[in-house]
């Protein structure tokens, strides 16, 4: 079992920054996808970022530029970056780890004012 801990969320006026983490814990495996999915109100559950074991990142079109992922493997943690945040961002933002599995976080709450 993998377990995924998250912080970070909060409250931000546009263009502010977040940086959300999450520590993942449990029986992770050499090689794994972990990264942010975000859910906004009855919208469905979309990509924001995810990385590689290697490093690779890969970023929805409309975070690009503002969004940084990065991963700590000897911490088992990854991180999310966010600059110049827009209202359209507001969401719960979910940490998702994939190996053999794929597993989900709670979720964390950004809300960005305008």
């Amino acid at each position: 079992q993998v377990q995924l801990a998250e912080s970070g969320g909060g409250l931000v006026q546009a263009g502010g920054s977040l940086r959300l983490s999450c520590a993942v814990s449990g029986s992770t495996r050499s090689i794994s996808v972990i990264g942010w999915f975000r859910q906004a109100p009855a919208k469905q559950r979309e990509l924001v970022a995810l990385i590689s074991t290697t490093g690779s990142p890969n970023y929805a079109d409309s975070v690009k530029d503002r969004f940084t992922i990065s991963r700590d493997n000897a911490k088992n943690t990854v991180y999310l970056q966010m600059n110049n945040l827009k209202p359209e961002d507001t969401a719960v933002y979910y940490c998702y780890y994939r190996d053999l599995a794929s597993y989900w976080g709670q979720g964390t709450q950004v809300t960005v004012s305008s």
